[in-house]
């Protein structure tokens, strides 16, 4: 097996730039892409849908990069131990009919040996806000890489 660095026990550097990996893998909005960064046997809850393994996690990432349309996501690190990871994000799109939300999440992660996320558990809320009111256009900029978000 592959390693995927960072690897476990994180620092906090180490944490971050593992949050910023996986910020810059799901921006790209290929499912493949970013179902490597998961063990074989991977198992998450997202919202209120459970998936278990990269094919599963693949085709879920496909259905929802095709309802979620201009997908712009930011991830700040919140905690981390040994090889766990709590992550705060938020990320904007539009919807097939022209309407954009906010989605305010927290996640929770657990790696492998190999940097590989075993573990994702995802809680989601999603608010309607208008076009002029998006923060967020594509991947962040490098300049903006240490900037946190505000809660709303």
């Amino acid at each position: 097996m592959t390693d995927r660095p960072p690897l476990p026990p994180f620092t906090r550097e180490t944490a971050a730039q593992k949050v910023q990996a996986a910020e810059d893998a799901w921006n790209t909005r290929d499912p493949h892409k970013v179902s490597l960064a998961y063990s074989p046997d991977s198992v998450w809850r997202n919202r209120d849908t459970f998936v278990t393994g990269r094919a599963e996690i693949a085709a879920f990432l496909t259905r929802k990069w095709e309802r979620e349309q201009e997908y712009a996501l930011r991830k700040d690190l919140w905690a981390f131990d040994g090889n766990r990871i709590a992550v705060r994000f938020q990320y904007e799109c539009r919807d097939a009919d022209g309407q954009w939300w906010r989605s305010y999440g927290n996640e929770l992660w657990e790696f492998d040996e190999h940097g590989l996320m075993t573990r994702r558990e995802a809680s989601i809320n999603d608010v309607p806000i208008e076009e002029n009111e998006r923060r967020f256009f594509g991947p962040r900029p490098e300049s903006e890489r240490e900037d946190t978000f505000p809660v709303r």
